[in-house]
């Protein structure tokens, strides 16, 4: 019979063998070694050459084709109109040789250079092949002169005067814009420790925004009213005093400046009609507007009224309101 049992069998598991390394160094043996790593040392450096002298090569080629080339010196700086900057100090404040290739300026930095100048709300330069430099300059368009002779900025129409414009950003008037800005009138501020008043930097006073929302008021009344009106000032907590520039010397609250505005420009062309000058007028009351006459006055040259037709002053509402404004016969 055939044996079915199954044999058994043991896996006999044998111990490692131990393994000896046996490294042997010599004179001959190391010299080759250093022989080995000094020949790839050799070929890193060669190759590092080639490339240092292919990029020498390149910017050699860069240079004669583009910055040592004349035909891309620059020979136009086209600047558009503006009132903040001329070529002259364009060249000054960006720093730009006029000898100079117009691959050598850094447009974004003259444009940045630009731009930190008080008078220049923003700047853009761009270079035009093969030698034109353009710049695009914006002006800050000046809203009223500013007058703080305790902070060191004296009352003056001029060039290096404090000027502001509508966003409240305060700088000095360039040379290009004493002509245009001659017209506008000065707001004067009282010094203020904690809002000092720093060209080109925001008036954060509080003064500006009173003095502003009346110059607003005036200018709704009538466009052209900044050439009529001298200063504004907050004269009390309550108050501001606006003076024409034919010597009237008109008092507003802090608010309603439409309605006080209104009155006021009744009030003038009724004493330019009727030959007599305003000397005060007190125009927060709604009725029974207190003034005051010059005396020996004459109707304000500043402020031109021709000598309407009859039917016109029936036809006007501030004529007809006048006299019980200012309860006068």
């Amino acid at each position: 019979m055939k044996d079915t049992r199954k044999r058994q069998t043991t896996k006999v598991r044998r111990a490692p063998g131990k393994v000896l390394e046996v490294r042997v160094m010599s004179p001959r043996i190391a010299w080759f070694g250093f022989l080995k790593f000094f020949g790839g040392l050799a070929k890193l450096t060669c190759i590092l050459a080639v490339l240092a002298a292919v990029g020498w090569g390149v910017w050699q080629g860069i240079q004669r084709a583009f910055y040592d080339n004349p035909d891309f010196r620059l020979q136009v700086i086209d600047l558009n109109e503006n009132s903040a900057v001329d070529i002259a100090g364009l060249v000054e404040a960006a720093g730009i040789d006029l000898n100079a290739s117009l691959f050598h300026f850094d447009v974004d930095a003259i444009a940045e250079a630009l731009a930190n100048l008080p008078e220049v709300a923003s700047a853009h330069a761009e270079r035009h092949l093969p030698g034109t430099l353009v710049v695009r300059v914006t002006a800050r368009e000046p809203r009223a002169w500013i007058a703080c002779p305790e902070a060191g900025f004296p009352a003056a129409r001029e060039t290096g005067a404090l000027l502001v414009d509508g966003g409240g950003v305060a700088y000095r008037c360039p040379p290009l814009q004493v002509e245009a800005a001659s017209h506008l009138p000065v707001i004067h501020l009282t010094a203020d420790a904690e809002r000092p008043i720093i060209p080109g930097k925001k008036l954060r006073h509080p003064e500006l925004q009173h003095c502003f929302r009346l110059l607003d008021a005036a200018c709704r009344e009538e466009p052209d009213a900044v050439r009529w009106i001298e200063s504004i000032e907050k004269t009390k907590e309550w108050a501001l005093t606006l003076r024409t520039r034919g010597g009237t010397s008109a008092v507003f609250g802090t608010g309603d400046h439409d309605r006080q505005i209104a009155n006021l420009r009744a009030a003038l062309d009724h004493a330019a009609r009727q030959g007599y000058t305003i000397d005060t007028i007190n125009l927060i009351p709604k009725e029974n507007v207190p003034i005051t006459i010059r005396e020996g006055g004459v109707p304000p040259r500043a402020i031109p009224v021709p000598e309407p037709e009859p039917s016109d002053i029936v036809q006007d509402r501030r004529t007809r309101d006048l006299n019980a404004l200012l309860n006068r016969d």
